[in-house]
């Protein structure tokens, strides 16, 4: 096959799983862009289809699984010539997945990543070939806003965590290469940058022995182009007055804080093998309330954890109710293989983890609701994300509001902007799945 052949070939890909996963995929799709390959937006226009995976927990595994036989359906139907599957699932399932499921012509290991072109060259029968330009990513997201993936892996071996042994222990990217990468994405039109990472609060400390976290923010809050900066995923023992103080009072950085707890009670943090106890987290909290009022907190917790009991359930309403978080995410246990507490004893039935998982979404859902009642009529910047053409209403959000993981500004006007707008917006309703809002005159 001559090159002419080979750069016919179009490629597409589904991205599965979280943010991070989503920046690995965006990192091969500019290695086979950069070469000459065309990437299309629909698996059925394209000749190669890259599925992207997660393994994180059981739902994540079937997802993925359903969507690899589904790509291999459309190849067994000369729809398509050639299935790549990558990511997690392919990591940490490799021997498995690659006997039962052949039809996929290549499984990819996470540091097989950066090798994808040469797998598809390999594949058509073409010479291997040496790329000579720099990193680079394409966006896949919607809007003006990309993730920053500041670190790989985890070190800090919770007990129902599967990260650990997928991705291996936490490695900082460098400095020097994440501040080219966020110039490079100011340059394609990024507005907001989101720092993602397992724990985005220990950056640099394997790298330079200290933690550098605050350091990058400050280079980062200096390029020009870039609007805001939001921060995910940091771990509350190292949630620091300094950090605090750090996004309180910079002006690009959205004052919002994810913050993943887990839980409240005292033993069930304790066999998470969590760091911050009962006392220490309601203590953090209430300073962040008290002494920060403007930062906005999400967190996540999981309900039916070996051993919970429906006290300890309860307590983790009351502590819900009490706190009234402007926004939170609850998964149900999953019991993962070569994870501490797969061994545990006193393992939650799952009708009691789905009932408990019911009862605390309609408590936060009930919390939500309140919360957003409380900005209605107000005023807020929204960075226009995109155009829904089913509604015929742009979608944005706001400094307070990450994008797909919080609630999505709805304009309900005939106002006409452009995706990356920045526009001021009066909160006009909220009806449970948008907040709807119209342009400031």
């Amino acid at each position: 096959m001559g090159t002419k052949e080979i750069l016919n070939k179009k490629v597409s890909a589904i991205s599965l799983g979280c943010d991070k996963n989503r920046v690995d995929l965006e990192k091969m799709l500019f290695k086979l862009k950069d070469y000459g390959l065309e990437i299309v937006e629909s698996i059925y226009d394209s000749d190669i289809v890259i599925v992207n995976t997660c393994s994180f927990i059981l739902p994540a595994k079937q997802e993925a699984i359903e969507n690899i036989l589904q790509v291999c359906e459309l190849k067994k139907n000369n729809k398509i010539e050639k299935v790549i599957v990558t990511g997690c699932l392919s990591e940490r399932y490799y021997e498995d997945i690659k006997n039962s499921i052949e039809e996929v012509d290549a499984y990819l290991k996470l540091s097989e990543n950066e090798n994808i072109l040469n797998v598809i060259l390999d594949l058509y029968n073409f010479k291997n070939k040496k790329l000579e330009h720099e990193y680079d990513r394409v966006l896949t997201n919607n809007g003006k806003y990309a993730y920053l993936k500041i670190a790989d892996g985890c070190s800090n071996v919770c007990s129902y965590c599967t990260i650990p042994r997928i991705r291996g222990r936490y490695k900082s990217v460098d400095m020097n290469e994440l501040i080219k990468e966020a110039k490079l994405l100011a340059e394609k039109g990024v507005k907001e940058l989101i720092i993602v990472a397992q724990d985005t609060t220990r950056y640099g400390e394997d790298l330079y022995n200290e933690n550098k976290l605050i350091e990058l923010l400050t280079k980062l809050s200096k390029i020009d182009k870039i609007e805001w900066i939001r921060l995910h995923y940091a771990y509350p023992e190292k949630v620091t007055d300094e950090l605090l103080d750090f996004i309180n009072n910079s002006p690009k950085m959205c004052k919002y804080l994810d913050m993943p707890l887990q839980h409240i009670e005292d033993k069930i943090l304790t066999s998470m093998r969590r760091k911050l106890n009962e006392e220490d987290t309601r203590k953090l909290i209430r300073k962040i309330k008290e002494k920060y009022p403007d930062i906005k907190l999400r967190t996540t917790f999981i309900v039916g954890y070996p051993g919970e009991t429906k006290k300890d359930f309860k307590k983790l309403c009351d502590f819900l109710i009490e706190t009234k978080f402007d926004f939170a995410g609850f998964f149900p246990y999953y019991r993962e293989e070569n994870t501490i507490s797969y061994f545990m004893k006193n393992q939650i039935r799952k009708f009691t983890k789905n009932a408990r998982l019911k009862k605390i979404l309609k408590i936060q859902q009930n919390i939500m609701t309140e919360n957003m009642k409380s900005i209605l009529n107000n005023t807020f910047k929204v960075l226009i994300d995109y155009f829904d053409e089913t509604s015929g209403n742009y979608i944005g959000h706001t400094n307070f509001l990450s994008p797909t993981v919080d609630f999505d500004v709805m304009i309900e006007d005939d106002w006409k902007v452009d995706v990356g707008d920045m526009v001021d917006v009066v909160i006009k309703d909220f009806d449970g799945k948008f907040i709807k809002g119209e342009i400031k005159k």
